[in-house]
């Protein structure tokens, strides 16, 4: 049995482009849900970055592996497409079939660096839920607390310090994450990140402004326009005040003198019904860097 390019008609890549009953049809006229196309590209990796959370869930009952990588060098996971498209339900079906909540794919990203330099703050959840590490750092060497707090998604920041990431021994990086809500509360967001794409880009390019509601939160994109056509965008929540309130809860909370007896504090906030944080079982570019930036010197968002 191989995992060479399929050739059924209907083609299971075909039937991804139609509905779950097209896949189901593939599969039963013997589609391999291992199979890839002649890009490398897999059927489960197609399906979670276009957040086809019943088709993902098809494959994966026929076989299909979810820390198989996809790609032509191989390079891309299942999880980190989806997490980095801010796909929930596909990260949860992904997470029940057993993936690695913790796998690095190319440039070192995990789902979690993805999910949280994104302020993808319910993808967050449903992997920290999964296992994530929130102590793991990205490939190079950035917090997650310090990422969630540049990114400015209170929810995610929230999610974060209820699994730990404030916890005892994070003393330091707690320090850092509120030096950098502070400093990012102070500025112009719409400034800052026009700043940082001419900065990248050159001056003199039309700008375009998006306020957008995430999650709850409201998002700032600015585009830069060639010929009147989006050539790069970077964007950022707006949470960064109240994440900075939140991480001074944090540190007081760490602070606190202990009476005999008495629970130890962890650093956790706003999470009395939050689980348990785990045991010690995370883009290239400068942290809190917008990741958004399509022809940039990062990933590019997919899906």
């Amino acid at each position: 049995m191989t995992n060479e390019p399929i050739r059924d008609e209907p083609s299971l890549f075909d039937a991804l482009y139609e509905d779950d009953d097209a896949v189901v049809r593939a599969l039963r006229a013997g589609a391999r849900a291992e199979s890839s196309d002649e890009e490398g590209t897999t059927a489960l990796y197609l399906a979670a970055v276009h957040d086809r959370p019943g088709a993902v869930r098809l494959l994966l009952a026929a076989g299909a592996d979810p820390d198989r990588a996809s790609g032509g060098e191989e390079s891309d996971l299942p999880l980190c497409g989806a997490a980095c498209g801010g796909h929930t339900e596909v990260v949860r079906a992904l997470l029940a079939a057993g993936a690695s909540p913790d796998l690095r794919e190319e440039f070192g990203f995990t789902a979690l660096r993805w999910a949280v330099g994104l302020g993808r703050a319910a993808t967050v959840e449903a992997l920290l839920a999964g296992g994530a590490d929130p102590l793991l750092p990205g490939p190079q060497g950035e917090p997650m607390l310090v990422l969630g707090a540049q990114r400015g998604s209170p929810r995610t920041v929230r999610a974060l310090l209820a699994y730990g990431a404030g916890a005892p021994g994070q003393e330091a990086v707690v320090g850092t994450a509120l030096a950098e809500a502070r400093r990012l509360a102070g500025v112009d967001v719409e400034r800052e990140l026009l700043g940082r794409l001419e900065e990248a880009y050159g001056p003199g390019l039309d700008a375009m402004v998006h306020r957008d509601p995430v999650d709850g939160e409201e998002t700032v994109t600015v585009e830069l326009l060639r010929d009147g056509v989006p050539a790069a965008g970077a964007d950022l929540h707006t949470g960064h005040a109240e994440i900075a309130a939140l991480l001074a809860g944090a540190t007081v909370a760490a602070e606190a003198p202990v009476a005999t007896g008495a629970t130890g504090a962890t650093g956790v906030v706003d999470s009395p019904a939050a689980p348990a944080a785990p045991g010690t079982p995370g883009t290239p570019g400068t942290p809190g860097t917008p990741e958004a930036m399509p022809g940039g010197g990062s990933p590019t968002p997919r899906g």
